[in-house]
């Protein structure tokens, strides 16, 4: 997870100098836009903190309460960044821009130092360094990305993903650029077109798009926190690693889950040949364990079940026809003098 905290460092360096650089702006001008676009930045960078808290958490040891590891701590703290954005970033946006829509008024002018200042070309310049600065967080934030993407679409890598601290930083890059565009041309509009409430559009605008990327990344890490499978090429490798052992009969299940971004645990069910010795089924597990952990590097666990092909194969049908069929509802005769007799059947 080297390349995904690097690239949190990078982001919070870089958001919390576009937020200083913002709300001194929005101070200046009073531009709603830009006071969007400030509290977005401030939000991405205590994201951005809270992001690292749950990386260092999840390296925490396991102990008596949490045997499989404290993994899944990052899965609830992205978890948490999203709900952030939403409330702290796409709700106050548009609260903003609504007040501005209703109460519309050109951006004022600054004095800086004595100096007089155009308030137009304060936001333009201010917005124009952090589209900069943004850009390259964004780049640092993608080449990290592409490094674990290989050859997927962005998309597919996205959803395949079991690192949201990596996604997470460049979805969060992606819509920040894509926000200052916005405010950017609100910015603009506003002054060209002598309409300030087109300030407030945008700031309506910017709040859309954190809206949207919150539940994006909530759907994502959503999964994993309630318990992913790995990825379906590390379950193929792991079946094929256990089918070359001769002494497996048969495969009967491979179980996955993410314990974390880099922990995989994996349960196996497998039919063994009936005559072999005890002795050498404890060394055939023993072998198969570690060359599970040789081709897959992330899985830390390895549990494997000794049962026969039928046996497995009965509970399992049995365990889904549960699950498939609903329990019965009992009968009940009809009260009165209509009821039925003693000993007669009741009409379905």
């Amino acid at each position: 997870m080297a390349e995904s905290t690097g690239a949190i460092y990078t982001a919070a360096g870089a958001n919390l100098a576009i937020a200083a650089a913002k709300f001194v702006g929005a101070f200046l001008t009073g531009s709603t836009a830009m006071l969007a676009e400030g509290a977005h930045s401030l939000v991405d960078t205590a994201n951005q903190i809270l992001l690292l808290v749950g990386l260092k958490r999840a390296d925490k040891p396991a102990d008596a309460k949490h045997p499989f590891g404290y993994g899944r701590e990052v899965y609830f703290y992205a978890f948490i960044v999203a709900l952030f954005i939403f409330l702290g970033g796409g709700i106050f946006a548009i609260y903003e821009g609504a007040h501005k829509i209703q109460h519309p008024e050109p951006a004022a002018d600054a004095t800086v130092f004595g100096i007089p200042l155009s308030g137009f070309w304060v936001n333009v310049s201010i917005l124009g360094f952090a589209i900069l600065a943004e850009g390259y967080s964004c780049f640092v934030a993608v080449k990290a990305f592409w490094a674990e993407k290989g050859n997927r679409t962005a998309i597919t890598a996205i959803k395949r993903s079991k690192d949201p601290s990596l996604y997470t930083i460049l979805v969060e890059d992606v819509a920040a650029l894509i926000g200052l565009v916005i405010a950017m041309s609100g910015v603009v509009a506003a002054h060209v077109l002598d309409m300030p409430v087109l300030d407030g559009w945008a700031s309506i605008g910017i709040g859309v798009v954190l809206i949207g990327m919150s539940i994006f990344l909530m759907f994502e890490t959503h999964g994993l926190l309630i318990g992913e499978a790995a990825d379906p090429e590390v379950v193929r490798a792991i079946d094929a690693a256990v089918r070359e052992e001769r002494a497996v009969r048969h495969v009967n299940e491979v179980l996955t889950q993410h314990l974390g971004p880099s922990d995989i645990l994996v349960n196996l069910s497998l039919d063994f040949a009936d005559e072999m010795p005890a002795g050498e089924v404890e060394q055939t597990v023993a072998r198969l364990e570690r060359c599970i952990k040789a081709k897959s590097p992330d899985v830390k666990r390895v549990f494997i079940e000794i049962q026969d092909r039928k046996a497995h194969d009965a509970t399992t049908d049995a365990a889904k026809k549960d699950v498939a069929t609903p329990a019965a509802s009992p009968t009940v005769a009809p009260a009165g003098p209509e009821a039925a007799p003693p000993g007669s059947a009741v009409p379905a």
